[in-house]
């Protein structure tokens, strides 16, 4: 039988030479492994409820839709700068050539609500981060983090339990 790791595709020095692009559309656009991903997501938080699920751009809106279907739940994006109409707030983050800012509409989320965060790739974990700092600037609680693909060579899983988060990946790749 196979897991979520045989469905995901590695291409080879994408985007920069010396990466291992870790392929997620594979995974997607397969019924079944598309259905166990999103069924595996979930699983560590069966019984929970969940008031919102948070996407991060831009695969992390396919999974988080399809987990908040399933959870009953809002779906709330966040996104790059300058693609969400309306009110924001703003958060920076450190990409490993620069910075980057995520946003998240100013009344996306109530204090006190529960979210579940989800995302395809945790790498660094700075998007998360800077997801997980928006969520509670607006008195979210973020209940888990739930990622199909972990890189733990490069820190995010140990960054986001630092910062108190429960993660939860489907399989982890070693290397970039």
């Amino acid at each position: 039988m196979k897991s979520v790791k045989d469905y995901i595709r590695t291409i080879v020095d994408f985007p920069h030479e010396g990466i291992l692009f870790r392929d997620v559309t594979t995974l997607f656009a397969d019924p079944r492994g598309f259905r166990m991903a999103v069924d595996q997501l979930l699983h560590p938080y069966a019984g929970m409820r969940f008031d919102k699920v948070v996407g991060l751009e831009a695969r992390g809106f396919i999974l988080g839709g399809a987990v908040a279907h399933q959870l009953s739940a809002g779906f709330v994006p966040i996104r790059k700068k300058g693609k969400l109409p309306g009110a924001v707030i703003s958060e920076d983050y450190q990409l490993e050539y620069g910075e980057a800012v995520v946003e998240i509409h100013d009344d996306a989320i109530k204090a006190g609500e529960k979210i579940l965060m989800v995302d395809d790739l945790l790498a660094t974990g700075g998007t998360a981060e800077a997801g997980i700092k928006l969520v509670e600037r607006l008195g979210g609680e973020i209940i888990g983090c739930a990622f199909v693909i972990d890189l733990p060579d490069l820190g995010g899983r140990k960054k986001l339990e630092a910062m108190g988060m429960d993660v939860h990946a489907l399989c982890a790749f070693d290397g970039l």
